[in-house]
């Protein structure tokens, strides 16, 4: 089971990662080539749909544009962030980021502050959240944010920043949500960005991405796709907090940070991880790699959002001996190739807030993304938080993102601090 374990882990699961692949190269590798291209995403496996109102349903034909607003209705509390003046639930046109062609509905939601909006509309921020699941249940839009990522937006809102968030491809509308693939989440933000400036919101054309853990390399992609599929999008920066790296090398140098025969809530990842496989390869099935003993578990990310697979793990005793029974190495390598960046020269400046207790994307996984990306000729604004983790260092960095968006929408200049390395140096601390 070692080399089974090394493979997934390196492969999927943002909470086992010990490391990131170190390599000199700042070439973005290629995507694996696929032997059948997939088809459109009510055509693939479909996983997760169902249990929301018929809000995120569209049966009609849809705009050949993505970008456009379908239909909006306001949010009702539990589903509302404190602070905002307005909050609503949006309906609008994407495109699938598997197949890059069909169009298709996707939700979200836009929070506006208290008070009168500036001239030119209140600055947007297009907030990218971190992995809830695949269920249609746990669109942010359906079940709200909990109560620390309320607290962060409701931060930005009293700053005077509009907010849209995206729930992502397949998360409240039909169709599976593609866990961890940047394209689907890049083409959905940027077409929600696209739907709110065009219609009637008091809103600014200007734009900062942010995002946290899947969230945060969902903003980072973004700025690398806008440039080809949204160039009219005026993004001013990026902020991301711990940020996952993946590289195709990662599956060959990684280091195994925890025996086989433990209980790990965390195995939650590699469950949902599975499913965007079999978005990738239609001949691909979890019960082939999957024990019998851990399928019930596996299979309840259809109706389960994490933080409950994460419970049933632990109340199950499930460890990586008990669930796998085969090593679907290949089959991964597919998807694997969805996880990366476009590219690491990313033409506006980011923040990247990383938790030196981060268990979830390691302290050196996101420095080997700030070195690579500095090579490239990224501008890098970075720091490191001791005594906080891969949740906690989101609101505790906003002490450091707040005045660098305020520095980013008012077109000064942002230097970075990749010439001094502090990452690399506190990090090994």
């Amino acid at each position: 089971m070692t080399l089974f374990r090394t493979a997934l882990i390196a492969s999927f699961s943002l909470a086992l990662v010990s490391c990131a692949a170190d390599t000199d190269s700042t070439k973005v590798e290629k995507p694996i080539a696929k032997t059948q291209a997939p088809a459109g995403p009510l055509s693939r496996v479909v996983r997760g749909d169902g249990g929301v109102s018929e809000f995120y349903r569209f049966d009609g034909e849809l705009p050949a544009k993505p970008g456009i607003l379908l239909r909006q209705e306001p949010l009702n509390a539990k589903q509302s962030v404190p602070g905002a003046a307005s909050n609503t639930r949006l309906l609008y046109t994407s495109t699938d980021g598997i197949d890059g062609e069909t169009r298709i509905p996707v939700s979200g939601s836009l929070f506006l502050p208290e008070g009168k909006a500036p001239e030119g509309g209140w600055p947007l921020i297009a907030w990218t959240h971190g992995t809830v699941g695949i269920a249609d249940i746990c669109a942010p839009s359906w079940t709200g944010y909990v109560p620390f990522h309320q607290e962060y937006l409701k931060q930005w809102l009293d700053q005077g920043y509009a907010i849209v968030a995206s729930d992502y491809q397949g998360l409240g509308t039909a169709g599976t949500h593609p866990y961890l693939a940047t394209k689907p989440a890049s083409y959905n933000n940027l077409d929600i960005i696209r739907a709110v400036q065009s219609s009637d919101f008091p809103l600014s054309k200007d734009v900062v991405l942010m995002g946290q853990s899947q969230g945060a390399a969902a903003a980072f992609a973004t700025a690398g796709y806008a440039p080809d599929y949204a160039p009219e999008i005026k993004i001013k920066g990026v902020v991301s907090t711990g940020i996952p790296y993946f590289t195709p090398r990662t599956i060959e140098i990684i280091q195994e940070t925890r025996p086989n025969d433990v209980v790990d809530p965390m195995l939650g990842y590699n469950f949902l991880a599975l499913t965007l496989v079999e978005q990738m390869d239609p001949g691909f099935k979890v019960s082939d790699y999957v024990s019998d003993e851990g399928l019930p578990t596996a299979m309840s990310v259809d109706n389960t959002c994490h933080r409950d697979v994460k419970t049933l793990v632990t109340e199950r005793e499930l460890t990586y001996n008990k669930s796998f029974k085969a090593s679907p190495n290949d089959a991964l390598k597919v998807a694997f190739a969805q996880m990366g960046y476009p590219r690491l020269d990313i033409s506006v400046p980011a923040y990247i807030g990383s938790g030196m207790d981060d268990r979830d994307t390691p302290l050196r996984m996101q420095a080997n993304l700030i070195k690579q990306a500095c090579a490239a000729g990224a501008t890098i604004q970075s720091s490191i938080y001791p005594g906080y983790d891969h949740l906690t260092v989101l609101n505790h960095s906003a002490k450091d993102s707040i005045p660098f968006v305020k520095a980013a929408f008012a077109g000064e200049t942002i230097t970075g601090n990749c010439n001094a390395l502090p990452f690399e140096k506190k990090s090994q601390k």
